[in-house]
C-alpha cells in the first residue's frame, strides 16, 4: 500500500526537527576531506510547494517551518540552519525534503543514493535531482536497496531511514533493516526517524532499537503537544541515531530547548535526549 504523500505534511514540526538533526550531521561530516555517501531510503518528492492544495489542506507547515523562519532570536546552530534554508530556497512557499537538503550540503566528491517507491512521487524526485551527477535516484524498495549498497566504497556514509509507518509491520521492518545494515557496515552513521503516536508500536519502538548491537547510540525526541484524547495524530517525533557525530549530543542539548519552545502547540511540549556509549 502506497497511499502516503508527504506533501500534506511537508514543513511540519517533525520535518523541522528531522532536517535540523540531518543538517548538523552532514555539516559535521563535511569537516573531513574524505568523501562520503548519503543514502535516503524513503526520499519522497524532494521539493514541496506549500501554497499548493496538499499542504494547504492540512496547514501543518504553519506550526513548523513558518515559525522557524519568523523566529526573532535562535541559538547558533538553529540560526545557521535557518539561514541555510533561506539561502537554498529564498521563496518561502517552497520547502525542501531530505534529499534536496542533503544535495545542498554534500561536496563535489560526495555521492547521494535516493530511493522512492511511490509512483507519483518518484517522477518528481527524479525531476528535482536529475541535473546532479552525484545523485542516483531509483524507484525501488529503500530497505532492500540500502542493504545492497553496504558497505559503500568510501566506508563513510550517512544513512537516513524515514518510512511513513503506515502499516504496523513497518516498525518491525525498520528495526530488522537497521540490524541487517549494521551487520554489513557497523561504522555507518544511521539516522532512523519515527513518529510519536499513542499506538503501541510507536511507543515500544525506542526500546527495540536500543537492543541493536550498537556501541554508541543517541535518541532525541521533540514533542509539540500532548497526545490527543482520542489517541489519533502525531504529537511528536524522534530520531534514533547510531554512530552519531561526537558533538551532536552537545549541539542538540544547546538547541532543542529553544526548538521545543518555538514549535510548542501547548504547555506539554518538551524534548527528550538520551545517549549510550560514545
Amino acid at each position: 500500500m502506497l497511499s502516503y504523500r508527504h506533501a500534506f505534511h511537508a514543513g511540519n514540526h517533525a520535518d523541522v526537527f528531522k532536517h535540523f538533526v540531518l543538517f548538523l550531521i552532514l555539516s559535521y561530516f563535511n569537516r573531513k576531506d574524505k568523501p562520503y555517501w548519503y543514502i535516503d531510503t524513503h526520499s519522497g518528492a524532494g521539493l514541496y510547494h506549500l501554497e499548493e492544495d496538499q499542504a494547504q489542506k492540512t496547514g501543518e507547515y504553519r506550526q513548523g517551518i513558518a515559525r522557524l523562519l519568523a523566529a526573532q532570536t535562535l541559538p547558533a546552530e538553529l540560526e545557521q540552519f535557518r539561514q541555510h534554508l533561506q539561502n537554498l530556497l529564498p521563496q518561502p512557499q517552497l520547502y525542501c525534503g531530505s534529499p534536496l537538503l542533503a544535495q545542498s550540503l554534500l561536496r563535489p566528491n560526495d555521492k547521494l543514493r535516493l530511493f522512492e517507491l511511490h509512483p507519483a512521487d518518484f517522477p518528481l524526485l527524479r525531476q528535482n535531482t536529475a541535473a546532479d551527477r552525484r545523485i542516483i535516484a531509483k524507484q525501488a524498495d529503500g530497505y532492500q536497496s540500502l542493504i545492497s549498497l553496504l558497505p559503500p566504497p568510501p566506508r563513510r556514509a550517512v544513512i537516513l531511514i524515514d518510512p511513513p509507518y503506515e502499516q504496523k509491520q513497518e516498525y518491525r521492518q525498520a528495526v530488522q533493516t537497521l540490524g541487517a545494515a549494521l551487520s554489513r557496515f557497523a561504522t555507518g552513521c544511521y539516522a532512523l526517524w519515527y513518529p510519536c503516536l499513542s499506538r503501541e508500536e510507536s511507543r515500544s519502538l525506542p526500546a527495540e532499537l536500543r537492543k541493536l548491537p550498537a556501541a554508541h547510540w543517541l535518541q532525541a525526541e521533540l514533542h509539540a503537544h500532548a497526545p490527543r484524547a482520542d489517541g489519533f495524530g502525531m504529537h511528536g517525533s524522534g530520531m534514533f541515531l547510531i554512530n552519531p557525530p561526537y558533538v551532536l549530543a552537545e549541539q542538540l542539548a544547546a538547541n532543542l530547548p529553544a526548538l521545543a519552545e518555538l514549535l510548542a502547540q501547548d504547555s506539554s511540549a518538551h524534548f527528550v535526549l538520551e545517549q549510550h556509549g560514545g
